[in-house]
């Protein structure tokens, strides 16, 4: 038996594309998302972005003193004091390296941190730096009996450290 190939007549094409028009259409959108530029911008390495100064010399003295400063200008706050209680200090991932090897049964690991030439000097690749995670924050003003100052300094509190509003203590003070 012999199976020979017949060309579809022009309505039968006609049909079959009616019949699938919006699966093509659905096909053909995705392939221009799939072939749409993405503008050319690549990310840039950790140790290319460098680290700002308020990114290496993170302080919880320096983020109170901040915080109580933007708060004592909330209208009827007066001059606030902010004590912030974290979980642990801030923690930078470095690059390293590891090589593993056998020898006589037992496999022995060495771990060296990475490091890179610049023409500053010798620096070390930073994968990731991980901030401190708030416990608690306590927040002391003359205005701290008022109901309205009490809310809108919890929530302005809880908007910068990302802390809830149980966490979170206001009180009257001098």
């Amino acid at each position: 038996m012999k199976l020979a190939w017949k060309p579809p007549k022009q309505g039968q094409v006609l049909a079959v594309l009616k019949q699938y028009r919006y699966v093509l259409l659905v096909a053909a959108a995705g392939i221009l998302l799939l072939l749409w530029p993405t503008g050319g911008q690549q990310r840039q390495p950790v140790e290319e972005q460098g680290l700002t100064g308020a990114e290496e010399d993170f302080s919880v003295e320096a983020l109170e003193q901040r915080l109580a400063q933007a708060l004592s200008r909330i209208e009827g706050a007066g001059e606030v004091s902010v004590v912030l209680t974290v979980d642990s200090g801030m923690e930078r991932v470095l690059a390293t390296d590891r090589t593993q090897q056998q020898g006589e049964g037992e496999l022995s690991s060495q771990e060296q941190t990475v490091i890179i030439s610049t023409d500053a000097g010798e620096e070390v690749v930073l994968v990731t730096q991980r901030y401190p995670t708030f416990q608690g924050a306590l927040v002391v003003c003359p205005g701290g009996n008022d109901p309205q100052l009490r809310l809108t300094l919890t929530q302005a509190v809880s908007g910068l450290t990302g802390l809830g509003a149980d966490r979170i203590t206001v009180c009257a003070g001098s």
